[in-house]
């Protein structure tokens, strides 16, 4: 669990880097549960108009108008100014427990990206390909989180969202992780009214059928940083397990470090594909630590060396 002051410790951060996500069950209370899906219906309606509108289809008649208008952000907005009282949305937003977790990622007041509400309505038999929510990723170990939250229960196989743990550091496009189906280590949300997921832009997942009798609400918000995204996190065991590049599998190996849990191999990785995403990690840490000199295994230190080597010589 986040550490006292609700920011995440180091070894959550950890984990992240490996698995692209973590999870927080009922971290919002039920007083919030209980009023936000009027407001997130509201939410809702004005996306489903606005959407139909940008493909040039008129939605009177077809999409439901809110019964009261509705305020949501602009883009480029801080998250302070984002749903102000007496919005539920923003109550939960605001929630010391809720922007502790946002801050370790993103800082104190990162930027709206946008938001959305995913409705499955009961019985509903349409589902989503796997995709990733950006057109290109970046090559630059900087991210954005999104923020998925279920007022709800959501029981197994009623519509909880689909992801790959680990797939946050696979660059692809948008749609070119469709054709994909049954990936080894796959998970399908389910859980209790209140829980949090945060993900990495970058990993995979897509909506899933309902053919429960329960309708699924969850709302979704994306988030940019205004700040370097280094040690925002709690960094009382910073010290503790963080390791230099001397920790080493084939050399001299640590338990207790940070290298040690992003040796994590996950199912869909096999033989040395599990190398490849320990580099990936290693590279991603740096980021986040701030020490440039960081690694695991001794992959990036042996051909950063070589090369320090070599400068100047002529090939």
């Amino acid at each position: 669990m986040p550490a006292q002051d609700h920011r995440l410790t180091t070894r959550e951060m950890a984990q992240f880097v490996v698995d692209g996500y973590l999870r927080f069950d009922e971290l919002v209370p039920e007083h919030i549960n209980e009023r936000v899906i009027d407001e997130m219906s509201g939410v809702y309606a004005v996306k489903v108009r606005q959407a139909m509108q940008s493909m040039g289809i008129n939605p009177d008649g077809i999409a439901d108008a809110p019964s009261e208008e509705v305020h949501h952000p602009e883009s480029l907005t801080p998250l302070s100014e984002c749903y102000p009282p007496p919005s539920v949305i923003g109550e939960m937003l605001r929630l010391p427990q809720v922007q502790g977790i946002i801050q370790s990622f993103v800082g104190s007041d990162p930027l709206f990206d946008h938001d959305f509400v995913h409705h499955i309505p009961a019985g509903n038999p349409q589902g989503q390909h796997l995709h990733v929510d950006a057109v290109i990723d970046s090559q630059h170990p900087s991210f954005d989180v999104q923020l998925f939250y279920f007022p709800g229960d959501v029981a197994p196989g009623a519509g909880g969202t689909r992801f790959v743990p680990g797939t946050h550091l696979r660059r692809t496009r948008a749609e070119g992780v469709a054709r994909y189906q049954h990936i080894l280590g796959e998970q399908q949300y389910s859980g209790p009214a209140g829980t949090i997921l945060i993900f990495h832009q970058a990993l995979w997942h897509a909506g899933q059928p309902n053919p429960s009798a329960q309708d699924r609400w969850m709302y979704k918000i994306r988030l940019n940083p205004r700040e370097p995204q280094i040690r925002l996190w709690n960094t009382d065991d910073f010290d503790d397990i963080h390791n230099d590049a001397r920790d080493h599998t084939f050399a001299h190996m640590r338990q207790d470090s940070v290298a040690q849990i992003l040796r994590t191999v996950l199912p869909w990785q096999q033989g040395h594909e599990s190398r490849y995403e320990q580099m990936e990690r290693a590279r991603l840490w740096r980021y986040l630590s701030g020490d440039a000199a960081f690694d695991v295994d001794f992959y990036h230190t042996r051909i950063e060396s070589r090369a320090r080597v070599n400068e100047g010589v002529a090939r």
